[in-house]
């Protein structure tokens, strides 16, 4: 966060902007991103995942229980108000995003059920489960490898993973 707060996230007594929805890969910070998308659809339409919807305002949002993002910028290509960052050609630069896998505490192995549905479905490969002496493996997640797809929140069947900046 840079410090600034939005009128929505005041009116939610979200100062911290922790409650701020996902926006597409590549978007300006919130406050820049606000300002210049003209919520025109255009980036909706190019997603080939179909992840992205209208959020509040209507702004566009990712929706992970959707599935999860490839990166191919198509929503970079398709935004003609430079809500995104590009470079000369159009084509999207850099990291995504910060975003990354957080394994929450409702996770079912801390109930002793074992589950390793987000591990056998994670692209990366990123999330493991090391043996534990006498109970269910927990999912650890290695952060500098996770990408932030979100291709382990939606088949997650307890809803347990969540996308942390």
């Amino acid at each position: 966060m840079n410090g600034q707060v939005n009128r929505a996230q005041f009116l939610r007594g979200d100062f911290g902007g922790k409650n701020s929805p996902v926006r597409p890969p590549w978007a300006l910070q919130e406050a820049q991103f606000v300002e210049r998308c003209q919520r025109s659809g255009a980036c909706l339409a190019a997603c080939p995942e179909k992840i992205l919807e209208k959020g509040r305002g209507g702004f566009p949002q990712v929706n992970f229980a959707l599935g999860a993002c490839t990166f191919c910028g198509a929503c970079v290509v398709a935004c003609t108000h430079e809500a995104y960052r590009k470079d000369g050609e159009g084509k999207p630069e850099g990291a995504a995003w910060h975003l990354k896998a957080r394994i929450k505490e409702s996770c079912l192995t801390f109930a002793q059920v074992v589950c390793r549905t987000c591990g056998e479905l994670c692209p990366e490969g990123v999330i493991r489960f090391p043996p534990m002496l006498g109970g269910v493996a927990r999912p650890e997640v290695n952060v500098d490898g996770c990408t932030g797809c979100g291709a382990c929140i939606a088949p997650c069947p307890n809803g347990s993973i969540e996308m942390a900046g």
